[in-house]
């Protein structure tokens, strides 16, 4: 068993190299192993491309002459089962027993609905030795935005804001007022490029006229959600600016303007929270990172409606202002980032 945890230690490292470039599918990585040696190793690169089994057998194809005889006698380990379904590329699990790889060791079970234990059940039927839930929880975290998304139908809801050390959130006008650094304001770019969206309410876009961007990182930039009730910001804020799909929810109408989707909410005054997330789950929004305003997050926290919030605390003194959100969960730690501090807490159930 510790020889299958090496290994699938490796799948996650492989797998979490697609972050930010495969969603809405999850991130999966793969190891073929011949006698305590790995021959071959891939990972899903991007959406629409071969997933981690192909790649990795490619590769064997590729490096060995023999790669009939070596994947015959081989075990492949894979982070989530292998798919079973034709989808954007054909099944994984025809694959492996096309070049009859006689073992599999799978990380978790795949939730979605076409898969879910299918691909198991294939692998099963014509033989092969198949394990399953090695390091099971270190897979299903690594692609908890795919498994919320599947078994909630909705994204993986990341909350994030700045406060001061007195405990404000922005001055009492909702002027812009720059808590964190530079550091801090790298590291949330690169948050940026992982996650599919971006949200803020109308007063922070007429507060920062914000870019919603990834400019101080690699990766390409979010989907931009903006709450804008009744369609008041004007067509010159950058949010219009088309760089990247835009989704406005209003209560006014339901358009297509470009790369400009308006989205007509029936009800803004119950469960926005929750109207505004399932929307986003039928546009294939895997994960969405709420950056404000204040009145935005505390409606996601009074709903409970969260995952993960990221609080970055500076040492400015405001001595008045706008409150910042009140939250609690379990503690993911503190860390120093520049001359700030940040603090991470996950919205898990309580045992």
């Amino acid at each position: 068993m510790q020889q299958h945890q090496i290994y699938m230690h490796r799948c996650l490292e492989l797998a979490a190299l697609g972050a930010g470039r495969v969603s809405p599918n999850p991130m999966v990585g793969a190891v073929i192993v011949h006698n305590d040696k790995i021959i071959g190793e891939g990972y899903h690169q991007k959406y629409g491309e071969a997933h981690a089994e192909v790649n990795a057998i490619n590769m064997v194809i590729s490096s060995y002459d023999n790669y009939a005889e070596l994947l015959s006698e081989a075990t492949i380990y894979v982070s989530l089962e292998p798919c079973a379904h034709y989808g954007k590329t054909p099944p994984c699990a025809d694959l492996i027993i096309k070049h009859h790889i006689p073992n599999v060791v799978v990380g978790s079970r795949d939730p979605f609905p076409q898969v879910d234990g299918k691909g198991i059940e294939k692998l099963v039927a014509v033989g092969v030795d198949v394990t399953v839930g090695v390091l099971e929880d270190e897979c299903r975290w690594l692609n908890r935005r795919f498994f919320t998304r599947v078994q909630k139908h909705r994204p993986y809801i990341i909350l994030k804001w700045a406060q001061t050390v007195d405990g404000f959130f922005a001055p009492a006008d909702g002027s812009q007022h720059w808590i964190t650094g530079t550091e801090a304001r790298k590291l949330v770019h690169h948050w940026r490029a992982e996650e599919d969206a971006i949200l803020v309410g109308k007063n922070t876009v007429l507060a920062d006229n914000p870019q919603l961007n990834t400019r101080y990182a690699e990766g390409r930039s979010p989907k931009r959600v903006v709450i804008d009730r009744r369609l008041e910001l004007s067509p010159d804020l950058n949010i219009f600016d088309r760089a990247v799909e835009t989704l406005i929810f209003n209560e006014i109408k339901t358009d297509i303007d470009g790369n400009i989707k308006y989205i007509a909410l029936e009800d803004f005054d119950r469960y926005v929270p929750q109207y505004m997330m399932y929307q986003l789950y039928l546009q294939d929004i895997q994960s969405v990172i709420i950056e404000g305003g204040a009145h935005t997050l505390n409606s996601f926290i009074k709903d409970g409606l969260w995952d993960d919030a990221r609080i970055f605390t500076g040492a400015d003194v405001l001595t008045n202002g706008i409150p910042a959100p009140k939250i609690s969960g379990q503690n993911g730690g503190q860390y120093a980032v520049g001359n700030n501090q940040l603090q991470v807490f996950y919205n898990k159930p309580k045992s």
